[in-house]
């Protein structure tokens, strides 16, 4: 067993640090001004070209997409410690493309769309969106109304679709829909793929989410897509669906260790310098089994999740693990970021501290990509041999 990433990954971690030093947490105060005036978590055009044009000149864009198309083909296992970097700072950014869609996309893709929507999304020419989850379906796929009916050499598809980041402004929308109700999600479930400015592809509205940001409510109405826009088989959806959301819960647990260690490392900084009582709250018990807990907790999620990206490299099945650590992630990451609140007392209060939007983004992942009773639930079920 070796716990250690190799020298070349060690040394994109370090430059990946370097550019979230330098680049994203410098514009936390204009993202924390803008939240606080009720703007959202966002930055500005010029912030973002700025730090795009940044980022691909230092060769972090396509990370994990093929050589083939200008990516660096990158294990998952050594986007853990990219995306533990860029959990650290509560800056909006993601390097162009987002894992888990190229994933799927390059499970499922064939010629044709590679060369459409693969090949570019992985350049960053591309955005994408997935639309999976229902009002009154939530975490359960098998509750999904959503149909898609062949229609000669078209789909037609019916239907409505929530929470779903980035959808009015995706050039295309990966979404699920149901294609045979009476197979469930053993082979009733199809992916489509839906270019942005579809007729009858229509953002219904604007849903602001805790934590400054937002997502969007679809409906669908008789939006007709061509029969070459099926991602993958028919009714072979589910899967490739599984995949794509095992890599955002192992990039999620990566998140949470970056956000942990902000937070810790803030509480260090800070405990010593502030005296309570005739003494430094770093001589305080409580302080100090806050952050002998906190480093534990963040060295066990540190090597769960990297267990679980190397079974995803190896090819074998990690589902349990991704929930494990999507559950132990961001349960240890809310408690360490409020242990964090509260060592620093009514400033850990002001939203001109990071701390307070750390809180928001890391409760809300606590619900997206499935809930953690939901995991709980399936890693009992799995344990015990239970079926549904």
């Amino acid at each position: 067993m070796d716990f250690a990433l190799s020298e070349e990954h060690r040394m994109l971690q370090d430059l990946v640090r370097r550019f979230v030093d330098d680049e994203l947490i410098p514009l936390e105060k204009s993202v924390l001004e803008r939240e606080a005036a009720g703007g959202g978590t966002v930055l500005s055009a010029a912030e973002r070209e700025r730090v795009d044009r940044k980022s691909h000149e230092l060769g972090l864009w396509g990370l994990d997409a093929p050589k083939e198309v200008g990516g660096s083909d990158l294990p998952m296992v050594a986007m853990n410690g990219v995306n533990e970097e860029i959990g650290r700072t509560v800056t909006p950014y993601t390097l162009p493309p987002d894992s888990p869609n190229l994933r799927m996309l390059l499970a499922t893709a064939n010629a044709e769309q590679r060369a459409q929507y693969l090949e570019p999304y992985a350049r960053g020419e591309m955005t994408s969106a997935i639309g999976i989850s229902e009002a009154g379906a939530g975490a359960d796929p098998a509750s999904m109304k959503t149909r898609a009916v062949r229609d000669g050499d078209s789909w037609v598809i019916n239907g409505r679709k929530i929470w779903v980041s980035r959808a009015a402004d995706a050039d295309f929308t990966i979404l699920m829909a149901v294609t045979d109700k009476s197979a469930g999600t053993r082979g009733g479930i199809s992916a489509f793929l839906i270019d942005k400015g579809t007729p009858g592809f229509n953002i219904a509205r604007k849903i602001p989410m805790i934590g400054g940001i937002y997502t969007y409510e679809i409906v669908l109405e008789d939006c007709r897509v061509p029969a070459s826009k099926l991602l993958g088989e028919l009714g072979r959806g589910f899967a490739p669906m599984q995949l794509r959301l095992s890599t955002r819960r192992v990039q999620m647990a990566a998140w949470c260790v970056g956000l942990s260690q902000r937070a810790l490392d803030m509480i260090c900084e800070y405990a010593p310098q502030r005296s309570t009582f005739g003494a430094p709250l770093s001589e305080r018990q409580a302080i100090q089994w806050w952050v002998a807990d906190a480093a534990t907790q963040i060295h066990a999620c540190r090597l769960m999740a990297y267990d679980a990206a190397w079974k995803i490299d190896e090819g074998r099945e990690a589902r349990t693990e991704a929930s494990m650590i999507k559950v132990f992630g961001t349960e240890m990451a809310t408690s360490i970021i409020d242990h964090a609140m509260q060592t620093f007392g009514a400033m850990g209060m002001t939203k001109e501290m990071p701390l307070q939007l750390m809180a928001s983004q890391v409760r809300a992942m606590r619900i997206y990509e499935g809930p953690s009773e939901v995991h709980r639930w399936v890693i009992a079920r799995n344990l015990l041999g239970l079926k549904r």
